[in-house]
């Protein structure tokens, strides 16, 4: 490989926001790690990209030793080089939270929370050890305030959006950008399991996995004096972080309840 080629590790990468991102930091030269569960999916997707600047393989982002493995082994291929994470997977289920049962609920947090802890844990010494290194962690417009009807993905995504803030002060003297993306709905199978939050049928589902995919781009690549944590995708996103940031709290507690509330 080129001594200027680089390297980042992507996971949930077999569909979706993770498969577009991987497809989109192909097109700009980068050399992309595919990890899934379903590993035949990350196959297929690096015979699509034609078996250059692509290796593949499992990972179950909950287990510690398969982080381990996997990113020494991706790290053997990139020369110990890691210039970026990509910590994406993720699951999500809707509805009452008394109503989702505990075994669900608790996957959510497994996934959710612990297999980007696990990501940011393990990957540590090899973006320390590479110029200009970027983690990046998948979060949610849920993250904005908690939203019903997803109330323990809701807060996977709060978690996500903590660590990411609390590691981008910590690694910044490691020469680590620590950032995370904030799409709102995005027409991937996931919004499958959305058919029980109001807070979709209200606001609709406006963003493609491309769309994630640009502001992932952008955010990976920045390189602004103004040092940058949180990006957002797509208009609604935006508007409705700042206005969060503008409003009360007794406000912004009625916007929530108004995008839940099913109309009469």
């Amino acid at each position: 490989m080129s001594s200027t080629t680089k390297y980042i590790f992507i996971t949930g990468a077999a569909a979706g926001i993770g498969k577009a991102c991987a497809q989109a930091f192909h097109r700009e030269g980068w050399h992309v790690g595919l990890y899934d569960i379903d590993k035949a999916g990350c196959q297929k997707l690096a015979e699509e990209l034609g078996n250059q600047r692509v290796t593949f393989g499992r990972l179950d982002v909950t287990d510690p030793l398969e982080w381990k493995n996997t990113l020494s082994a991706f790290c053997e291929v990139s020369g110990g080089q890691l210039h970026g994470v990509l910590n994406n997977a993720g699951v999500l289920s809707s509805g009452e939270f008394q109503d989702i049962d505990l075994e669900t609920q608790h996957r959510m947090v497994d996934i959710n929370v612990k297999g980007v802890m696990n990501g940011c844990h393990l990957a540590f010494p090899y973006l320390r050890d590479t110029p200009q290194a970027c983690l990046i962690n998948m979060a949610s417009a849920s993250a904005i305030y908690g939203q019903a009807d997803l109330a323990t993905y809701s807060s996977s995504k709060f978690f996500v959006r903590g660590l990411t803030e609390a590691l981008d002060l910590e690694w910044s003297k490691y020469d680590i950008r620590v950032v995370d993306i904030w799409p709102l709905f995005v027409r991937t199978a996931m919004i499958d399991n959305l058919d029980k939050a109001q807070s979709v049928k209200n606001m609709g589902v406006k963003l493609t996995p491309d769309d994630v995919a640009k502001t992932v781009i952008k955010a990976a690549t920045y390189r602004g004096a103004i040092p940058k944590v949180h990006w957002t995708v797509g208009f609604s996103t935006k508007a409705l972080y700042q206005a969060v940031k503008m409003a009360p709290l007794w406000l912004t507690r009625q916007i929530n309840q108004r995008l839940t509330r099913a109309p009469h």
